[in-house]
């Protein structure tokens, strides 16, 4: 049984380069210490279609949004629960794809899976013959955008043409560590659910999950004769048409605290953002290749994690420690027992610039004597 260790006053801080969570500005944590107030105060509908519809407004989308107190991974649970009668089509390339096929069998769908080597990424082409080919129609395509256990970036664009071409089967991706740091017109490429997590490219604090959905993924739920409760995409818009709130009580400070992040983003544009994430993932592929190499597929790199191939057969473990002890920055082993010391990753997202990624792979350097 796991033993209670105390939690202590006295951590010092450390730049975070993981997957998530990411760094967060200093306003933005300040601004979670407001008064408390009620959930179904005017306040908080103040505070709710707020964020709501800045959110639409910096991800370019006219379909509707969904801010819920929980981790993406809510979505995975929801997207299933809400679009999937019983066939779902899940390509897999690493961890979190993986475990997107498991929770849909976990909840009793007949799951197919589209099968890839770890660091390979989903090929359009491959979707549409699994589709064509198979016995099965699907309710759902699902696919990860950002594969952060691997470093893929999937072609979810290309991806979304091909399942837009089949009416009755919709289109769910998993985009909880590339949102916000990755730019995708939603719209434009007929994804019905997109979803992200606050704490990774959005730069936030943990706690809110991000989802937007389509009308007909709407009218797809109203259909069925069941649905999630929590993620309920009815639930929830109906609830925010009636009221402009959450269905639930929210984290209500964190709340908050992405109406500060979401003034920031919007200041600095999705075009700009998603530009310096661009400048970020080069600079670190570069920097890879020049002293390991990059797993994942070439052309096929994340824009907002580098998962790098450790070639040079350093301790990655004791890499990370000493970078931690020395320079009070954290960067991530490899995803899994099977990729643990085979790769590291560097989350280059959120508040990041090249110039602080660059203190890192310094650092790296420094410790592992490169």
């Amino acid at each position: 049984m796991t033993e209670k260790r105390e939690y202590r006053d006295d951590y010092p801080d450390k730049t975070l380069y993981i997957p998530g969570p990411t760094e967060v500005r200093e306003d933005v944590v300040e601004a979670m210490c407001e008064p408390m107030f009620g959930h179904r105060m005017d306040r908080m509908t103040d505070l709710y279609t707020t964020i709501v519809e800045d959110t639409r407004e910096f991800l370019g989308t006219d379909n509707d949004a969904i801010i819920l107190t929980a981790s993406g991974t809510e979505f995975w649970e929801a997207s299933t629960l809400n679009l999937v009668d019983e066939n779902i089509l899940v390509p897999t390339c690493g961890s979190f794809s993986e475990r997107h096929a498991n929770v849909a069998e976990r909840l009793g769908k007949n799951v197919d899976r589209l099968e890839y080597e770890w660091g390979q990424a989903v090929k359009p082409e491959d979707v549409r013959a699994a589709i064509e080919e198979s016995e099965n129609e699907y309710d759902v395509v699902a696919c990860v955008m950002n594969e952060s256990s691997t470093g893929v970036r999937n072609p979810i664009e290309e991806v979304g043409d091909v399942v837009a071409e089949y009416p009755d089967t919709y289109f769910v991706v998993d985009a909880v560590s590339s949102l916000g740091g990755d730019y995708v017109d939603i719209d434009e490429h007929e994804i019905d659910v997109i979803f992200a997590s606050t704490q990774k490219a959005f730069a936030m604090p943990p706690g809110l999950a991000v989802c937007i959905v389509s009308e007909d993924a709407y009218e797809r739920e109203v259909e069925k004769d069941s649905a999630s409760w929590y993620g309920g995409f009815q639930r929830a818009l109906d609830y925010y048409d009636r009221k402009g709130q959450t269905h639930s009580t929210p984290a209500i400070p964190v709340m908050l605290a992405y109406r500060e992040q979401m003034k920031h983003m919007l200041d600095e544009g999705h075009a700009r953002r998603d530009e310096r994430h661009r400048e970020m993932a080069e600079y670190t592929r570069e920097w890879a290749r020049d002293h390991f190499d990059m797993f994942p597929e070439a052309g096929y790199e994340s824009q907002t994690v580098s998962c790098i191939e450790n070639t040079q057969g350093i301790d990655v473990a004791e890499t990370i420690d000493t970078v931690s002890e020395e320079y009070d920055m954290v960067f991530s082993n490899g995803y899994g027992s099977a990729l643990g010391e085979e790769t590291f990753r560097i989350g280059h997202m959120g508040e990041h610039d090249v110039e602080s990624i660059q203190a890192l792979t310094d650092a790296i350097e420094d410790v592992a004597g490169l």
